[in-house]
Order: C-alpha cells, then structure tokens, then sequence
C-alpha cells in the first residue's frame, strides 16, 4: 500500500494549520460562499471537460494511489524465463495450456498469438497497439486532473473578484464604512486561498502519481512484449531473462539473476567492533 499522498496532504495541512495560521485563528479562513464558488466551478468545469465514461472510472484511478507498486518485474521475468524453456523443449504449442492459467489478459494475448504462429512483426503490432491505445485511455485520466488544477486557481481567481466587486459596489467611506473594507477584502481573497490549496496539494500530487503509475505499467508490458517475442524466437532462457533484466535499474538486476546470492548479502552483518 502507497499511503505517500495522503501522508503528504497531512502534513501540508498540519503545516499550513499549526505553523503558518495558528488554530486559533483557523476560523478566518473559512468561507463557505468562497468554498462553493472554487469546489464547485472546478467539478463543473471537469464535468464539461469530460464524457461521462472518462468521469465515471475516476474512483477507479484514486484506488491506483493507494495500492502501492503493483508490477512484480522479477515475478514476470522468472515466469517468462519458465515459459521459453518449455518452448525449448516441446515447442510453441505447448504453451497453450500455460496460456491460459495466466490471469492478465494482455499476456496471454501475446502467448496465444505465438501459439497461433503469427508473424513476430504482426504480434508486435498488435501488442503495442493495445499497449498505445492503453497509454491513451490513462493520460486521459491524467489530464482530468491535471485540469482540475489548473481550473481550481482560476475559479479562486473568480471568486475573488466577484468578492471585490461586491465590495466596491458597497464601498462606504462616509462613517463607518471604511471599517468594512478589511473584512471584506479578506474574503475576497479567500477563495484564491482556497484554489492553491486544491490545485497544489490535491490535484497536482494526484496527477503526477498517476503518471508514476502509468510509467511503471508501460514498463511492465514492454518487458512482458519482449519476452514473448524471444520465446518466439527461440532465444535461450537464460539470454532471455539478461537480457529483460536491461529494463530494470541496476539495483534490480542482481536480485533477479541471483537472488540466493542477493539474499546473503542483504542478510550479512557487519561484525561487531572490539
């Protein structure tokens, strides 16, 4: 479980609460007018921005944030290694019935297609089309954050001058009047306030975890892509799995060609001193 965002957000808000207002005077800052007008212009203008298909899979991606790093790369490599050396030994058709115990769909599309002996520049094609046309659907949804926070300090702007027009309008200088100014101007400002806060500690921390996510998805496929590509070539288990290692960043790599010896060596101590 990745609990970063929301770790994140606590601590911005125990930041802004308890160092740079106080809670005593918590109190100035809330406006429930300025809250309406910034909330509700942005959800407005995401509703118009978007079909109904593309909003509706929003609590589907806020479920991405939190469930931490979901692609074992090592568990998809030992697998793809497994697979090549049963293609080794008894031919592509064995692999049909492994094929169809594997449970993400984009694998076994790649593994029934090898079966089916197409062509390695048609399985390419066609894996890295649905690879495309899955990019497509989550920048999608990366944008529709990313729009929210750019739509949030301009609905912030809005509302601040909504207020300062209200308060010109009703401007005063005879008497008290000009003991109203202050009070007024700060509400005013509020909802800019408020539009920060939204764009800068919701949606934008949203939006580029998204991408995280999205990255790391990619990577999982393109591996899983060349490996069912090598297996239809015949590349040997052993040169497959080094060379899928290739992907993975250095501090990776010795874990999956050798994890006995990366065991040891994550598990030996330093001896004690005298």
């Amino acid at each position: 479980m990745d609990i970063t965002n929301i770790v994140g957000l606590l601590v911005g808000i125990v930041l802004i609460v308890f160092v740079g207002i106080s809670p005593a005077k918590l109190g100035n800052f809330w406006d429930g007018a300025s809250v309406a007008i910034v909330l509700g212009g942005t959800i407005s203008a995401i509703i118009a921005s978007y079909p109904l298909s593309t909003l509706a899979g929003i609590p589907k991606q806020l479920i991405k944030l939190i469930q931490g790093k979901k692609y074992d790369m090592g568990a998809l490599i030992d697998k793809l290694e497994e697979l090549a050396q049963l293609a080794r030994k008894n031919g592509l058709l064995a692999l049909e019935e492994k094929a169809n115990e594997l449970e993400d769909p984009f694998f076994k599309q790649g593994i029934m297609l090898i079966v089916d002996a197409t062509e390695p520049e048609e399985v390419r094609s066609l894996l890295e089309n649905e690879l495309d046309t899955m990019a497509a659907r989550h920048e999608e949804s990366i944008g529709l954050f990313n729009r929210a926070s750019a739509a949030a300090p301009a609905f912030g702007m809005i509302g601040t001058l909504v207020g300062l027009v209200n308060m010109l309008k009703g401007m005063n200088l005879d008497g008290d009047g000009a003991s109203d100014i202050g009070p007024a101007m700060a509400t005013a400002l509020i909802t800019t306030f408020y539009g920060c806060i939204l764009a800068n500690m919701i949606f934008n921390p949203i939006a580029s975890k998204l991408s995280i996510r999205n990255e790391e998805e990619l990577l999982y496929k393109q591996v899983m892509i060349e490996g069912v590509l090598a297996i239809q070539a015949g590349d040997n288990p052993k040169f497959l799995k080094e060379k899928l290692v290739t992907y993975l960043k250095q501090s990776s790599r010795a874990k999956i060609l050798d994890p006995e010896a990366a065991g040891k060596s994550k598990g030996k101590q330093e001896p004690a001193g005298e």
